[in-house]
């Protein structure tokens, strides 16, 4: 399967507007914030935008080895960003073998966590484990951007991927319902809608230019990333919720 150009740059702008909300608080890629929030704004993609995702150093293997995985030469791919980001039917052609190669190779997770916890992870690879950015913040405890630290329940919740129905919008403020990550004794779970405020960046118009009432988005570290379809919502609460399920074993 060969990308089409535009397939190419969407792909490539999509990734960057998820990627850019942990890049302005400095949690991982390289310190070029000003750069990737102007490609944003301007709604353009070339080769430079490229060589900047290519430094997030957790991101683009994933996007690498998913391409490959399903013989797509392209990792911008749109299908391979919407893929690792939301999900889609690519995460289900790829064997755990390869999962477990991309975790000792790529990541070298295996080299940088304790035997305990990386035979954890490993073992919830059979289990039904996918490539998805959600298996990585709820299963690998311990944060693999700037801040080799471990994970909270706050910051799983602002790094997984949330989804909102919009309830209201005025200006760059919109209104959601959006599920929380909550906490129960040794259990990882989605408590009961409520409604959050996020603000768009008022330079990034076209993003968010059709929004009406009723319509899902995506948000990352706080920050509205895109509006999605129901498709969209049905991948990313399937694999948050698979992956919620395989991290509550190990709690």
């Amino acid at each position: 399967m060969q990308p089409t150009l535009t397939a190419q740059i969407d792909g490539i702008s999509k990734c960057a507007r998820y990627a850019f909300g942990p890049n302005i608080q400095r949690m991982c890629g390289p310190d070029m914030q000003r750069q990737l929030g102007s490609y944003i704004d301007a709604h353009t993609a070339d080769p430079g935008l490229s060589r900047i995702l290519e430094q997030f150093q957790t991101l683009h293997p994933y996007l690498e080895t998913i391409a490959h995985a399903n013989h797509i030469a392209d990792p911008f791919d749109v299908r391979v960003v919407e893929a690792y980001w939301l999900g889609n039917e690519l995460l289900e052609r790829i064997p755990p073998k390869t999962f477990y190669a991309h975790m000792v190779d790529k990541l070298r997770l295996k080299a940088k966590t304790s035997s305990k916890s990386f035979e954890e992870l490993s073992t919830k690879l059979p289990l039904g484990a996918r490539m998805h950015h959600s298996f990585h913040v709820f299963n690998v405890y311990k944060r693999t951007g700037h801040h080799e630290i471990l994970h909270t329940l706050q910051s799983m919740d602002t790094c997984r991927i949330s989804w909102g129905k919009v309830t209201h919008v005025v200006g760059p403020r919109i209104t959601v319902d959006r599920q929380p990550l909550l906490i129960d004794g040794h259990r990882l779970y989605l408590g009961p809608a409520e409604s959050v405020n996020v603000t768009r960046r008022l330079d990034d118009d076209w993003t968010f230019e059709n929004l009406q009432i009723g319509d899902y988005i995506s948000m990352h570290w706080g920050m509205p990333c895109e509006i999605i379809t129901p498709r969209n919502v049905h991948w990313l609460s399937h694999y948050t919720q698979k992956h919620l399920a395989l991290a509550n074993t190990t709690l």
